[in-house]
């Protein structure tokens, strides 16, 4: 009997390895058709999964609650299944060099619960050759078994998006590779079973991985171009929203926005192409520049938040700032790689000390991972500024009345970064009002 057919008849299981916005969706999505157990080596995370409690909001408490995906922190659990996908985060280093250690980890953990006739799958982002020559060796050496003749080896890489509930992981073509045409084609019927939009038949492992890390460096090019325009337009006084919306008319007109490039597929992605494009003799100059710019705008939005300040005639140092939002992008709990950590570091440098507000992020990973404690929406009273600095939807529904309470005496000045306020409403109460 083939793997496709005994995944199907369930007569053996699906392990999926990283729990966390990738990896638990996709779990979930292939519990509802075969076996899965889901593997993760924070026993927390795993404790709130078998609670039915789902800290990512990317499914649901409800849907954790049913779904029959068996969640473990036992490596040997994985022992029971014989297709695998690894789904763990790619990381950098704080130098901006890809850290390999998460996808080396599960490499080895999984190497050691490997059994003939499995076949492994990793959706992790990486840069070319990191599956073929990083990955299937460490399988080989921990398992014993030789690749193309005990287990497979294929790459997928993950398109989930944080926080929207409209492109899924059923709703999304998924782009499928294997290190053979049997490995390629089991992998693309396995996937077939969940992702209706159909999936993508990839020549190599190679080009799939490249297919990836060129997404978001897409994406981080363009965004990069928005904020350099956005930098230029504040010099000549014009509003780049307003450019943009008019620019916008234009049929093929690319509708990308200025803002803070953080979290860990875009403000990262890039870096793992560089990295190998370096080790290949080359040096990048479009990527790289776009990285620069990005890596640069909290510092951009501290300071014209300062010259706003100024503006109004506000002392700077003590001044009383509020930041709304602190997760790496709207409607989402995750705060890894928070750009909006750079606009408090560079406050801080004024002699600034900001109250930061996030209902959505989790207040414990906050403090562990930056040392901030979060301050309650109902604190925010008497303030000189406040930055609004993520669009989550609770912050959307604001009125100017419920911006207005959160103001002491004198200017008020208002730190748009997203631009989600009207900006002729404001200004015509007479706030002091700034946006990219």
């Amino acid at each position: 009997m083939s793997l496709y057919d005994s995944l199907v008849k369930k007569q053996t299981f699906l392990s999926l390895i990283g729990l966390g916005y990738v990896g638990m969706p996709i779990a979930v999505a292939f519990a509802r058709v075969v076996n899965v157990v889901g593997f993760d080596l924070n026993e927390e995370k795993i404790a709130f999964y078998r609670s039915g409690i789902d800290p990512t909001r990317e499914v649901g408490d409800e849907t954790i609650a049913k779904t029959t995906v068996q969640f473990t922190s036992n490596e040997n659990d994985l022992r029971k299944a014989k297709f695998h996908i690894v789904a763990v985060p790619t990381p950098v280093h704080d130098d901006h060099t890809p850290d390999l250690d998460p996808i080396v980890s599960a490499s080895e953990i999984l190497g050691r619960n490997l059994t003939r006739g499995s076949v492994v799958v990793y959706e992790s982002t990486v840069y070319p050759g990191v599956v073929e020559e990083v990955c299937m060796p460490i399988l080989e050496r921990e398992s014993e078994l030789k690749p193309g003749v005990d287990f497979k080896v294929g790459y997928s890489p993950e398109r989930i998006n944080p926080g929207d509930k409209v492109h899924r992981l059923e709703t999304i073509v998924k782009i499928v590779s294997g290190m053979d045409e049997e490995t390629l084609d089991v992998v693309a019927k396995v996937y077939e079973l969940v992702v209706k939009a159909g999936v993508y038949r990839a020549p190599t492992i190679k080009v799939a991985e490249a297919a990836k890390v060129i997404e978001n460096s897409q994406r981080d090019v363009n965004i990069a171009f928005m904020n350099e325009l956005s930098i230029i337009f504040n010099k000549m006084g014009i509003d780049t929203k307003s450019v943009l919306e008019a620019a916008g008319t234009k049929w093929n007109f690319l509708k990308f926005y200025p803002g803070l490039v953080g979290g860990h597929c875009i403000g990262v992605d890039p870096y793992y192409l560089t990295y190998r494009a370096e080790q290949m003799g080359y040096r990048s100059q479009v990527i790289l520049s776009g990285r620069r710019i990005n890596d640069e705008m909290g510092k951009y939005v501290a300071e014209n938040c300062v010259k706003t300040l100024i503006k109004g005639e506000k002392p700077v140092k003590g001044a009383k700032v509020a930041i709304l939002g602190f997760a790496f992008k709207e409607n989402c709990p995750d705060a890894r790689n928070s750009k909006v950590f750079d606009v408090v570091k560079e406050l801080r440098e004024y002699g600034v000390e900001p109250l930061v507000v996030d209902p959505i992020v989790d207040a414990d990973d906050a403090k562990r991972i930056y040392g901030i404690n979060f301050a309650e929406l109902s604190q925010i009273r008497g303030m000189d500024a406040v930055v609004l600095a993520v669009a989550h939807e609770q912050f959307s529904k604001f009125t100017e009345r419920d911006i207005a309470d959160f103001f002491g005496k004198g200017k008020r000045i208002l730190i748009d970064v997203k631009g989600i306020l009207n900006r002729e409403e404001y200004e015509a109460k007479g706030y002091a009002y700034w946006r990219l």
